[in-house]
This record gives structure tokens, C-alpha cells and sequence, in this order.
């Protein structure tokens, strides 16, 4: 996910995004670990949180989720509470369900038919698999790519997902500390975060690139959708959630649901601060989380709840 400020330069100098430019076509999906044409998510969707390194600080508990001493932004907590919040009445998830994979969908086509494998809305709080804080050492300063591919591997062998089948559906968040600049974030690179996959012995895995998006202030979502005390936390739910969409609509980049330009769900809709599509808070029960939209192939637009 780019930056607010490098989003803002390039449809300033581009006009605003078209519809057509913003449709999202089926890529083929991959037949990597022996799956036929697997490109998104089209199983019971597991998140496993990893907290990359000892900076982190003392771990602790708080209304039963994992807390951090040092963890300025309370984004721990917050995080928790949005994956558990998935799945529980809210229309943010809806929107993913129109996207599938398998044998019965077509290669570049914008719709599914119903033989397909569609991603499923997800079960009211079965998001969230599994936390882990790896304090076995300090994150880099600034993690390589393959550092961050390293520590979904480790994340995978911690929860014992060491078959393709077992990881078919997961995706693992690797949570960079504040202070630190994961593959250049906030240190010259224009991004907020970032998905990709790697391949291994235990199949497919896939895992967002996830900075303390706190430390770039509103470049990365601080109070985009609320003011005051109650947006600090914003960048961590709409970037989270722009890489959660993205990973389930194109689980292994670019085998899935793609622009002709290679864009992807949450990039065609991202910050977006009025209008159609606009940046809002989606309430679950688990609290009110600020989220962007993600693009509608059905409708032909970026919205924020079905």
C-alpha cells in the first residue's frame, strides 16, 4: 500500500483512477504445492499475528488480548480485536465474497460462476488463528525482504502449519516494532506495507510486510477517518485491512484478482476521503475500526460495506 502523499501526486498528475481502469480480472491462479488454479482465499480465513522482535517490550494481557509495554498506539490490542471482528454481521467482508479461484473460473474474466470456489465471509471470530511474540532477538532496524520471508517461515513452523494444506488459507502478519523501518518504511521507501508469498517446503506461504504505521503519521492513515485520540489508531485498520483484502483476493501476487495494470483490490480504492468508496468506520462487535474500501466488480466501484 503506497503512501497518502504518493497516492495524492500520482492522481493529481493522472486524473482521478477510471471505473474501467479499476476492474479486476482472474488471473489463472498458480498450481504450486499441487493445488489446481489457487489464487485467493477460498477456505475458512486464518490470520496469525507475529510480533517481530524484543523492542516490543514486556507482553502483558488486557481484556484478553495480547498488550505490549512498548506499543504507543495500542495497535496489539486493536489488531486483535479486528480479526476477531470479522465475520460477526459487519458488510466490510461481504464485498471480498464475489471473487474465487479453482478449475471452473475462467482466466480473465470479471465474474465467477457459481461452480467456482469463492471466498467464503468469514466465521464470527475464527479470523484470528494464532499470536506470536518472537522476542527471541531485536528486529532488524531496517529487515530485508528476505528477513521478513524468514520470519513467516519461522511464524509457520511456531503454529506447526508445515504442509501445503495446513497453510493453504493463512496468511501471517509480521509486525515490525515502533522505531524500526522494515524494508525502507519510513526511511525513503513510499509505502505503508506490503503482501507477497513464498514458497517452502510447507506449501504456499503467505505475509504482509506490516511496519508500525504509526511512526509515518497521516502519511499512513493516522486520523484519516477520525480526529483526535480516536484516529490514532486508524492507520493500523485501514493499511492491515487493505493488505488483508488483498491477500485474500490474490493470496500468491499476481495469480488472482488483478487491473490489467496489476493492481490490486485495495490499491484502486485506497485512500479515498469522500464520496464514493470513501474511507469510514465499520462497526463489529468487537468495536468501530476505520477501514477503507475495496473494489466491487459486481457494482463497478470502491465500496466500504455490502
Amino acid at each position: 500500500m503506497e503512501t497518502w502523499h504518493v497516492m495524492q501526486s500520482y492522481e493529481s498528475a493522472a486524473g482521478s483512477l477510471r471505473v474501467s481502469t479499476k476492474t479486476l480480472y482472474y488471473s489463472g491462479g498458480t498450481t504450486d504445492s499441487g493445488f489446481v488454479n489457487a489464487a485467493v482465499t477460498s477456505g475458512p480465513e486464518k490470520v496469525y499475528l507475529v510480533f517481530y522482535g524484543s523492542q516490543w517490550g514486556t507482553q502483558g494481557s488486557s481484556g484478553g488480548q495480547v498488550t505490549f509495554s512498548n506499543d504507543p498506539a495500542n495497535a496489539a490490542p486493536y489488531l486483535q480485536n479486528l480479526f476477531l471482528g470479522l465475520g460477526t454481521g459487519e458488510g466490510w467482508s461481504t464485498v471480498m465474497t464475489q471473487y474465487c479461484d479453482g478449475p471452473a473460473a475462467v482466466k480473465g474474466s470479471t465474474s465467477c460462476p457459481s461452480s467456482a470456489n469463492f471466498i467464503p465471509y468469514p466465521g464470527g471470530g475464527t479470523v484470528l488463528a494464532g499470536v506470536w511474540y518472537d522476542n527471541s532477538a531485536p528486529s532488524p532496524q531496517q529487515a530485508t525482504t528476505a528477513q521478513l520471508t524468514q520470519e513467516a517461515l519461522n511464524a509457520a513452523a511456531h503454529f506447526g502449519n508445515t504442509t501445503a494444506a495446513s497453510n493453504r488459507y493463512v496468511q501471517y502478519v509480521i509486525l515490525s516494532p515502533t522505531g524500526t523501518n522494515p524494508d525502507g518504511f519510513n526511511a525513503g521507501a513510499n509505502f505503508c506495507a506490503w503482501h507477497n508469498y513464498t514458497t517452502s517446503s510447507s506449501g504456499d506461504i503467505a505475509y504482509t510486510n506490516m511496519p508500525y504505521v504509526y511512526d509515518a503519521g497521516s502519511s499512513c492513515g493516522k486520523n484519516f477517518v477520525n480526529a483526535g485520540t480516536a484516529g490514532v489508531a486508524d492507520g493500523f485498520s485501514i493499511v492491515e485491512g487493505h493488505e488483508y483484502a488483498e491477500t485474500l483476493t490474490d493470496q500468491f501476487p499476481s495469480t488472482g484478482w488483478v487491473t490489467k495494470r496489476g493492481s490490486e483490490t485495495g490499491d484502486v480504492c485506497a485512500w479515498i476521503s469522500t464520496g464514493q468508496g470513501a474511507s469510514g468506520n465499520v462497526t463489529m462487535k468487537t468495536g468501530v475500526f476505520a477501514m477503507q474500501s475495496t473494489y466491487s466488480d459486481k457494482n463497478n466501484a470502491c465500496e466500504l460495506t455490502l
